[in-house]
């Protein structure tokens, strides 16, 4: 319904890149360069300062950018607002994961999802923590899921299921016939870990912490950027881990890794993350009221 020339500016302006545009919009660059142009001829102003291959937003870019957010907004608004009242459930969102949550509990839920309302679209973005916590605040997603505590006075948080953090070792390591392990057993070991903004990793530090272990007494000979890197380093005998017991079933289940619980043991929030003032789609509140039941159906609460 909007002006072309503007969703294609907006889209330019988001990622400060006339090739990235392009590609996102699946349009060539030359026509990208043109419909801004031509807005630009319309406002009879520069847009973008384009130097060394590079661009950047003008003053007058950035108002334009401003008012180009709140009128998209406005139509998804719109959209929805007479989706409501015709009962229609449907249209895009855009959500974002943090790695395990993409990876190891989101594929089944948004299945099922999907069967139950086919006229709804989800685009998934993975990133760490850190990474969904930023794409939530700056609106290039509609809902973040994280499993790691968010503390943001701009951002709804909402805590949807409680999941366990337990050791992971080889099953001939000395530690794999333990029935539980505590901090003080983790000194001097060598760790395996994932990298700086993980979730995963924040939550551990804290808990080490917590019961007095100074984090420069673990000995960490990798930081990997994926649960399953992580596995296979362990599974390699290349150190121990602490990763979410989600994510271990099939490897708990060949024998490859052995799980072992802390204690005492370590519990952190998977958690819905979205901006306090951003008008909340219908469809998003459906999909958050799926997400509460099949959570709890699954903790059995």
């Amino acid at each position: 319904m909007s002006d072309r020339r503007l969703q294609v500016f907006y889209a330019v302006g988001k990622v400060l890149s006339f090739t990235k545009a392009a590609e996102a919009l699946h349009m060539t660059q030359p026509a990208v360069t043109f419909q801004v142009r031509q807005l630009e001829d319309h406002f009879k102003a520069r847009l973008f300062d384009r130097t060394h291959n590079r661009i950047s937003m003008t003053d007058a870019g950035q108002v334009v950018f401003g008012y180009a957010e709140r009128i998209f907004e406005l139509y998804d608004e719109l959209e929805h607002a007479v989706g409501e009242l015709t009962g229609d459930v449907s249209g895009h969102l855009v959500i974002g994961a943090s790695t395990t949550l993409a990876e190891y509990v989101l594929p089944s839920l948004l299945g099922e999802f999907s069967r139950n309302f086919p006229d709804v679209t989800i685009s998934l973005k993975v990133g760490n923590t850190d990474t969904v916590v930023a794409m939530v605040e700056d609106n290039s997603i509609d809902l973040g899921i994280v499993e790691a505590p968010v503390g943001s006075g701009n951002l709804v948080v909402e805590v949807c299921q409680q999941d366990e953090l337990v050791v992971i070792v080889a099953p001939d390591h000395e530690l794999a016939g333990n029935q539980a392990v505590s901090p003080e057993q983790l000194v001097d070991r060598i760790f395996v870990t994932r990298e700086a903004g993980s979730g995963t990793r924040g939550v551990f530090h804290t808990y080490l912490a917590d019961q007095g272990i100074e984090i420069d007494t673990l000995n960490s000979t990798l930081d990997l950027a994926s649960p399953e890197a992580v596995k296979g380093a362990v599974e390699a005998g290349m150190g121990l881990s602490v990763v979410s017991r989600a994510i271990v079933g099939k490897e708990l289940r060949l024998g490859t890794l052995k799980a072992i619980p802390l204690q005492p043991r370590l519990l952190r929030p998977f958690s819905f993350v979205r901006k306090k003032q951003k008008f909340r789609l219908p469809v998003m509140t459906e999909l958050l009221d799926f997400a509460r039941s099949y959570f709890e159906a699954k903790t059995g609460v």
